[in-house]
C-alpha cells in the first residue's frame, strides 16, 4: 500500500483536446507550465494526454479530428514537451480509459453530472446534448485515476470536474478498499487570457479567428490581431477596461519586467497611448514565441507518430495494471488459468 501511494505522489497527468491550432491562451494557461514541470519536478512521472475521445462530444468532421490530433502533438513538441522526459499519448489508443469510465460511472449519480456547469453551458449551445457530453466528467475522472495520478494541472474551469473525480475516488476506496489517491489540482499561475475581440470572454477558437492568437500563426496575422484588439469605448486614457487589462496581462507574461513597468507607469499617469501598448504586446508576444516556432519547424510527422506509439505503450502498461487491480476489487471473474494445487499425498 505504501509503495502504491508513494508512486502515485510522483505522477502528474494533464490533458488537452485536439480542437484545432494551439492558441496563446492554451500555451500561457497550460502548456507552458507543463514544460516547466520537466525542470521543476524532474523526479515526477509526467503524462500528457491528447483527449481525442473528449473531442467527439461536440460536432466534428472525422478527417479533421485525425489531422488536429497529430497537429496538436506536433505543437506540443514544438512548445518543448520532451518525449524523453514526459509521456505523450492519444487517449483513444489506451482502451483502459473507456473501460474504467464505465466502472466509475456505476459510482456516479445522475444528479452529480446534472450539476456540472460546463455541461449546462455546452448543452445550451447544442440542438441535442449527447450522453457523451453528459458523462464527460466521468471519462475525465478515468483519465486521471487510470494512472493513479495525485497531481493534475488544470484551469479554473475544470476544478468542478476534478472535484467530482476526487469524490469518485473516495467513493470507490470506501466501497472496495484503497485503490486511488484523491487527485489534487495544480492551478496555473497565469490569469485567464481573454479574447482580443471580446475581452469579456475567454480566448477560444470556437468564437472565431479574430478572437484568438495561434502560437504558430503567421507573424503578420498575429500583429494585425493585436493591433486591432478591443481596448475600450471610453476616454483615451481610462486605462482600466477589460481589453486594456487583457493586453497588460499578455505583456506581463511575455515582456521584460522593465518594459511592463514603463507602460504601467504611463497608464497610471494618463500618458499611455494604446497604439504603443499594442505594439509592445505584439513585439513581446512574437519574441516569446520565436523559439517555439523554430523548434516546431524541425519536428516531423513521422517523429510525432513514433512519439505517440511509444507513449501509448507506456500509458497502456500503467493503466492496464490499474484496471487489473480494479477488476479484481469489484468482483470481475478472471479467466486466467489458476495455479495447479500440489497433488495430495
Amino acid at each position: 500500500m505504501a509503495g502504491a501511494i508513494e508512486s502515485a505522489e510522483r505522477r502528474i497527468l494533464s490533458a488537452i483536446q485536439p480542437s484545432g491550432s494551439l492558441t496563446l491562451g492554451n500555451y500561457l494557461g497550460a502548456v507552458r507550465s507543463w514544460v516547466e514541470l520537466q525542470q521543476t519536478a524532474p523526479e515526477d512521472e509526467r503524462l500528457f494526454c491528447v483527449a481525442d475521445y473528449h473531442a467527439i462530444t461536440a460536432p466534428y468532421e472525422p478527417a479533421e479530428l485525425r489531422a488536429r490530433a497529430l497537429e496538436l502533438v506536433l505543437d506540443l513538441l514544438g512548445c518543448g514537451i520532451d518525449p524523453e522526459r514526459s509521456t505523450i499519448f492519444l487517449q483513444s489508443q489506451v482502451s483502459e480509459h473507456t473501460e474504467l469510465m464505465w466502472i466509475l460511472a456505476s459510482l456516479t449519480s445522475y444528479g452529480e453530472l446534472g450539476r456540472m456547469t460546463q455541461f449546462k453551458e455546452k448543452a445550451a449551445r447544442q440542438a441535442s446534448a449527447s450522453l457523451g457530453l453528459f458523462a464527460y466528467p466521468v471519462l475525465m475522472a478515468a483519465d486521471v485515476l487510470a494512472y493513479k495520478a495525485s497531481r493534475v494541472p488544470v484551469g479554473e474551469d475544470q476544478l468542478q470536474h476534478l472535484e467530482l473525480a476526487r469524490e469518485i475516488a473516495r467513493r470507490f476506496n470506501q466501497r472496495f478498499g484503497w485503490t486511488f489517491p484523491e487527485p489534487v489540482p495544480v492551478l496555473n499561475r497565469t490569469p485567464r487570457i481573454m479574447s482580443l475581440a471580446d475581452p469579456t470572454q475567454k480566448m477560444s477558437k470556437s468564437l472565431g479567428p479574430k478572437h484568438y492568437v495561434g502560437v504558430f500563426e503567421d507573424e503578420r496575422s498575429v500583429r494585425k490581431k493585436i493591433r486591432t484588439a478591443v481596448t475600450d469605448v471610453g476616454g483615451p486614457h481610462s486605462g482600466s477596461s477589460p481589453g486594456v487589462e487583457n493586453l497588460f496581462r499578455l505583456l506581463a507574461e511575455t515582456a521584460p519586467a522593465a518594459q511592463y513597468a514603463r507602460l504601467e507607469s504611463a497608464r497610471r499617469d494618463g500618458s499611455l497611448r494604446y497604439v504603443d501598448l499594442k505594439e509592445a504586446v505584439a513585439e513581446s508576444v512574437l519574441a516569446a514565441l520565436a523559439p517555439l516556432r523554430e523548434r516546431r519547424a524541425r519536428v516531423t510527422q513521422p517523429f510525432a507518430r513514433a512519439v505517440l506509439e511509444r507513449g501509448a505503450a507506456r500509458a497502456r502498461a500503467m493503466a492496464g495494471a490499474t484496471l487489473e487491480e480494479v477488476r479484481e476489487r469489484i468482483g470481475i471473474l478472471s479467466l486466467e488459468p489458476e495455479e495447479l494445487a500440489p497433488p495430495q499425498p
